[in-house]
């Protein structure tokens, strides 16, 4: 690891260690695929229990809620859902993700603060530390030529959801290099160039054998590529390969 590595998992074991000492939840900021790794090796030294939330189901930026013991927690977590729109969506661009991104950065807010963008057509759900949603409605009017207002959701007042795509495929076996191949529409030597750089992740951990199967439900994040929830194997060809589904994320 990295010195910056080090501090960040030095940093997650003292809030799991302050939590259990002053028995109140302590959250951390949101963290990317790599440092919800970094997280994930340090677990045999936190001090109790914790969850992982992103706001919604499947987030792949997310917060750690650390623990008390015995403590009851209803997913509380300070994370606040914003919807932004065009103030005129006759005129209004097709934004994409970086756009959004770069005009938060503009106004200073650091990416830790910041959770997942999702962007369906003209409405964009921005999830974000509770307590800057305030700032970012008076704040971000505009998104490159596109006017735009923020309002701030009340908890569970909108059910966000990914838009998802249902895709099936067949593979040698199931292997994840194959898997990838077959998902990146790139060779398995190329694959197996994805997992020696850490540009795979499953459930958040990093991927790095070839031959590791996925279960269902599994999550896999392709770092450039995507993301993608394997579903299950249905059954084999007459050639013998693997028939396999899974979701894409949109």
């Amino acid at each position: 690891m990295t010195k910056e590595e080090l501090m960040l998992g030095r940093h997650l074991v003292d809030l799991s260690r302050q939590a259990y000492e002053r028995g109140i939840p302590f959250y951390s900021s949101f963290l990317n695929l790599n440092e919800q790794n970094i997280f994930h090796s340090c677990q045999q030294e936190l001090y109790g229990p914790y969850e992982l939330f992103g706001g919604y189901e499947g987030a792949e930026r997310q917060m750690i809620a650390f623990l008390p013991d015995a403590f009851v927690f209803d997913r509380d977590f300070p994370i606040t859902c914003c919807q932004i729109t065009p103030r005129n969506r006759r005129f209004a661009e097709e934004l994409t993700h970086r756009d959004v991104l770069g005009s938060l950065m503009s106004l200073g807010i650091e990416r830790e603060k910041l959770g997942d963008i999702l962007i369906q057509e003209q409405e964009i759900s921005l999830f974000c530390q509770s307590g800057i949603q305030e700032f970012l409605s008076q704040e971000l009017t505009r998104i490159r030529n596109t006017a735009v207002s923020l309002v701030a959701a009340e908890p569970g007042e909108f059910a966000v959801t990914p838009r998802l795509k249902l895709c099936s495929g067949i593979v040698s076996s199931n292997r994840l290099d194959g898997i990838l191949a077959l998902l990146c529409r790139i060779s398995r030597s190329q694959a197996a160039e994805l997992l020696h750089r850490g540009q795979v992740f499953i459930n958040g951990r990093q991927a790095l054998s070839a031959s590791a199967a996925l279960k269902p439900e599994d999550v896999l994040s392709i770092r450039g590529t995507g993301r993608f929830q394997f579903l299950e194997e249905q059954g084999e060809t007459k050639k013998g390969r693997l028939k396999i589904s899974y979701y894409e994320y949109l």
